[in-house]
């Protein structure tokens, strides 16, 4: 996605030949870039550079006055970064080569090819947002403090994962590029992509589409739009979505479920920013910034043929990765309150307190579903809510339903480490020796979850809490006589 669709700064054209002049902007403007400045005498560009800042020049190389080379060293003093392209009639291999030396980006040969000025244009645009984003990085990763915290109001967290995602979506939000959000389901990706579009000062609509659903046809039609009878029943034309979020972002939900041919037009999208609405010959120029999310993994579907691996590389330009709720326990409680806080005051209720048993029970579940699912949960516990303290017995029996706490993986699939088990006759254990080992394990894992509470525990070791107890004595008293024998002299 390029600059031009909404410059805040001009690009610069200077040739000392007016009909040459004209013929540059006339083809910037047809290709998207509106804010083009022409200046035909070489001594106005010093003075014009010295008020405004530009995005990119292109320099003709022999003229009266000053010549390309001349202004090119004075440029490339009082504005180093900005990016400049030579143009020269004259193959002149010597000048081209200290042009470059002194600072030029690229060169074009005239007479100018519409079509090569347009891709040398882009190019050069896109590696300066490279740089301009990579700055942004840097300062951003020297900077502890978010700058607008208020972006990421709506997303509860105190994890430091998820503050450093933060930092990155403030760098790379006022990009044009697109940018690919990852995770589980329930992690909360649209409410990224929702704050990144608020960072971006993009003045367009967030439009937000689960494409999961869409086959080719309705995928086009969906976001491009149709003319009057593109097909039977269209008796007017619809503009579609990519017109709805121009100036915006456009946020396309499960993007790695879209079926191939629909990859192929959005990639022209993504690389043109052109479209054809349904049922029509004409181009139509767009101006929207692609955000895109899904929660299966794009680089698989592109190693078996699945996904486009043009479209794939244009999509990880940036990536936001949002970690599952299970690696970040810390975030539980405070969840919990918010969810308690907000639905209460939803419910006209008051809000109810709970027993700190509730956060390890929490912490002791994978949550296959995510924040998505806990929400559900903080719901209908609070739904069924009849006392002071909020009760445990509606969560638990929610977790105890779905599975054993931290046996299942983010999709819900088995995930018993002992079926990993693998022995031969060299180092087969004793069965008994086998099975004590691995219940002292089990109890042992079982009570860093639960945080030392044995209700938790139990429950999570399918037994009572009072099995659990005389376990944990026993342990205990085979410690201790493990201490003693090794204590005792040697016979």
């Amino acid at each position: 996605m390029d600059r031009h669709t909404f410059p805040a700064r001009p690009i610069l054209v200077v040739d000392d030949e007016r009909a040459a002049l004209d013929g540059f902007e006339i083809t910037l403007v047809s290709s998207g870039y509106t804010n083009i400045v022409t200046l035909d005498d070489s001594r106005k560009v010093l003075p014009f550079l010295a008020k405004n800042n530009v995005e990119l020049i292109l320099l003709d190389l022999i003229m009266p006055h000053l010549s390309g080379s001349e202004l090119l060293l004075e440029i490339r003093r009082i504005c180093p970064d900005v990016p400049v392209l030579i143009i020269t009639a004259v193959n002149d291999v010597d000048s081209v080569v200290e042009c470059i030396r002194n600072g030029a980006q690229d060169y074009i040969i005239k007479p100018v090819d519409k079509d090569h000025l347009r891709n040398r244009v882009r190019k050069a645009l896109e590696v300066r947002e490279l740089e301009q984003e990579n700055a942004l990085l840097r300062e951003s990763l020297l900077d502890e403090a978010l700058l607008h915290p208020e972006a990421f109001a709506e997303i509860v967290t105190q994890d430091p994962k998820m503050c450093a995602i933060f930092k990155y979506c403030e760098a790379v939000a006022p990009s044009t590029r697109p940018i690919l959000i990852t995770g589980e389901t329930g992690t909360g990706k649209e409410l990224i992509a929702r704050s990144i579009h608020d960072l971006s000062g993009r003045k367009g609509e967030f439009v937000a589409v689960n494409i999961a659903a869409f086959d080719d046809p309705m995928f086009a039609d969906t976001l491009f739009g149709h003319v009057r009878g593109a097909f039977t029943g269209a008796e007017s034309a619809r503009p579609g979505l990519v017109e709805k979020a121009a100036g915006g972002t456009l946020f396309l939900d499960e993007i790695g479920d879209l079926p191939l041919p629909s990859q192929v037009k959005l990639l022209r999208l993504l690389q043109e920013q052109e479209y054809f609405p349904v049922g029509s010959d004409s181009l139509k120029k767009a101006n929207v910034r692609i955000v895109a999310s899904t929660l299966k993994n794009i680089g698989d579907l592109r190693r078996k043929g699945q996904f486009r691996e043009d479209l794939y590389y244009r999509l990880i330009t940036h990536q936001v990765h949002i970690p599952p709720l299970r690696e970040r326990p810390n975030d539980i409680p405070r969840l919990l309150d918010h969810f308690l806080d907000q639905d209460a005051r939803e419910l006209r209720r008051k809000r109810p307190s709970y027993h700190p048993e509730l956060v390890n029970l929490l912490r002791s579940y994978a949550f296959p579903g995510n924040v998505r699912e806990l929400r559900a949960m903080v719901g209908d516990a609070l739904m069924n809510h009849t006392s002071r303290m909020l009760s445990s017995e509606t969560f638990k029996r929610y977790i105890f339903q779905e599975g054993e706490p931290e046996t299942r993986g983010a999709e819900g699939r088995s995930a018993n480490p002992l079926d990993n088990l693998d022995f031969s006759a060299d180092n087969m254990p004793r069965l008994k020796v086998a099975t004590q080992k691995v219940a002292q394990i089990l109890i042992s894992q079982a009570m860093r979850i639960s945080c030392g509470n044995q209700t938790v525990a139990a429950r999570i070791l399918g037994i009572s809490q009072q099995a659990l107890s005389a376990k944990l004595k026993k342990v205990s008293l085979c410690e201790s006589d493990s201490e003693d024998d090794l204590d005792a002299p040697a016979r």
